[in-house]
C-alpha cells in the first residue's frame, strides 16, 4: 500500500504538516455507483494513501458519514469498510456542525429538496449528475448555494478518463489545426429482461423515477463537449422508445415511458458541428462503448474510454473507393496511438480531490453547480426540440 503521503511530505521538505479530518455526509452510497466509485475507489482510497495535500502543508483526511433509508444496507456497508459512521436521520446529520460537506448520489427525484436543505444548514454541497430533474430546479440549487456562500460542485467524472485526457492533450498541442466536426458515439445493448436480466435498474425506464437516456447521459455530453471543443449554442434532437415493454427486477413486466435512443446535432460557438448518437438498444461494433472522433484541418483524433489515436495530415492515406473490387484496406492500422505519459487515477477520485482542495483553500473547481444547471438546460432543450421538431438555442446561464 505504501506509506502515507504526509510522512513522505515531512521527509521531502523537513516541514511538518497538519492533518485535518473532514466529515462528509454521503447520501445514497449503498447503490452500486455510490459504493464502488465514490466511497471505495475515491474517499476510502484517499484515506488509505494518506489524504489530500492542500496549501500551507494541510493534509485533508476525509471521514465518510453514510446516510440512507435502509439501516441494514448501511450497517453492512459500514462493517465491510472498518466501521464507518452511518445514519438514517438526515436532519440530525445536517444539524451536526462537525459534518462540513453534503454529497448526494441518491435518486434524482427529490435531490433539489435535499440539496437546498443542506445549503440551508451551511454545508458545502457536491452532487452527482443530473443535479435535478430540470433546468429550473437546477438553477434554484445553484443560485441557493451562491447566495449562501457555500462551496459547491457537480460530479463530472468522464472528462478525467484516460482516453479523454489524452485527447485533451492532443487538442491543446495544436496537432489537429482548426477543428471542423466532432462525432460522439455511445451505447450498448440493454437486455429487456426476457432472455437475460437487464443490466440497468427498472427506474431508468420510468419518467416518474428520473429515468430516460437523455436525462441520464446528455449531462455528460455537455461538459465533455464544452471542455474539449467549445460552447454549445443550439441543438436539434430526435429520440425514440424502441423497446416499449420490459421486465423488472421482480420478474414483472412494465411499460417504458422514456426514450432509450437519441440523436442530436449541436452547434458550437466557433462553428464546429457535433453529432451525438446515444443508444441503449445498439450492439457494440467499434473500439469501445464510448468513442469520440474530432476532425481538423491538420489531423484527426479518435478517443475511447482509455485510449486515443491520432492521424496527422502528413500521414493521412488516400483510400481508394471501388464499388467493383473489394479493397482490403486496414484503415485502423494507419492511426498512431497516443502513449500514456502519466499515471491515471480513478476519474471519480480526481474530481473528489479537486473538490476537497476547493473546500479547504478555495482552489478553483472546474464544475460548480451552475455547470449542472447548464447540463439540465441541454436536456430540456433536447426534449423541446424533439416535441416541436426544431432547433433550440442554448443561451448563457448565470448563478
Amino acid at each position: 500500500m505504501g506509506r502515507p503521503r504526509a510522512v513522505d511530505e515531512i521527509e521531502r521538505t523537513g516541514r511538518a504538516v497538519s492533518t485535518r479530518n473532514l466529515r462528509i455526509i454521503m447520501n445514497g452510497v449503498t447503490g452500486r455507483l455510490g459504493t464502488n466509485q465514490h466511497l471505495v475507489r475515491s474517499l476510502l482510497a484517499i484515506r488509505r494513501e494518506g489524504g489530500v495535500r492542500c496549501q500551507g502543508g494541510v493534509v485533508l483526511m476525509p471521514e465518510p458519514v453514510l446516510l440512507g433509508r435502509n439501516p441494514d444496507k448501511l450497517k453492512q456497508l459500514s462493517v465491510a469498510h472498518g466501521g464507518l459512521e452511518w445514519s438514517t436521520d438526515s436532519e440530525a446529520c445536517l444539524a451536526d456542525a462537525r459534518n462540513e460537506i453534503y454529497f448526494d448520489v441518491s435518486a434524482t427525484v427529490g435531490r433539489r429538496e435535499r440539496a437546498l436543505a443542506a445549503i440551508a444548514a451551511g454545508k458545502h454541497v457536491y452532487l452527482e449528475k443530473p443535479i435535478a430533474g430540470d433546468r429550473d430546479e437546477a438553477l434554484a440549487i445553484a443560485r441557493g448555494a451562491q447566495a449562501a456562500g457555500v462551496r459547491n460542485g457537480v460530479v463530472q467524472d468522464k472528462i478525467y478518463l484516460p482516453g479523454l485526457q489524452k485527447l485533451r492533450k492532443v487538442i491543446e498541442s495544436g496537432a489537429l489545426g482548426r477543428m471542423l466536426t466532432v462525432r460522439l458515439d455511445f451505447g450498448w445493448w440493454i437486455f429487456d429482461g426476457a432472455l437475460h436480466p437487464s443490466q440497468r435498474s427498472s427506474w431508468n425506464y420510468k419518467r416518474a423515477e428520473g429515468g430516460g437516456l437523455v436525462l441520464d447521459m446528455f449531462p455528460h455530453w455537455r461538459y465533455i463537449v464544452e471542455t474539449l471543443f467549445g460552447t454549445m449554442t443550439s441543438v436539434s434532437c430526435r429520440m425514440a422508445t424502441r423497446i416499449p415493454r420490459r421486465i423488472d427486477e421482480r420478474g414483472e413486466p412494465y411499460d417504458v415511458d422514456v426514450e432509450d435512443e437519441a440523436f442530436a446535432t449541436v452547434e458550437l460557438d466557433g462553428g464546429v458541428t457535433v453529432q451525438i448518437a446515444s443508444s441503449w438498444v445498439t450492439r457494440v461494433r467499434r473500439e469501445d462503448m464510448l468513442t469520440i472522433q474530432v476532425d481538423g484541418t491538420d489531423g484527426s483524433a479518435y478517443a475511447t474510454l482509455h485510449r486515443c489515436f491520432l492521424q496527422p495530415l502528413a500521414a493521412t492515406p488516400r483510400p481508394r473507393w471501388d464499388v467493383d473490387v473489394f479493397q482490403d484496406n486496414d484503415h485502423l492500422a494507419k492511426w498512431q496511438e497516443v502513449p500514456s505519459m502519466d499515471p491515471y487515477l480513478n476519474s471519480y477520485r480526481m474530481g473528489w480531490e479537486l473538490f476537497l482542495r476547493h473546500v479547504q483553500d478555495g482552489s478553483p473547481f472546474p464544475s460548480p453547480l451552475i455547470s449542472g444547471a447548464r447540463a439540465l438546460q441541454l436536456v430540456d432543450a433536447c426534449y423541446r426540440s424533439h416535441a416541436e421538431r426544431r432547433w433550440v438555442d442554448l443561451p448563457e446561464l448565470s448563478s
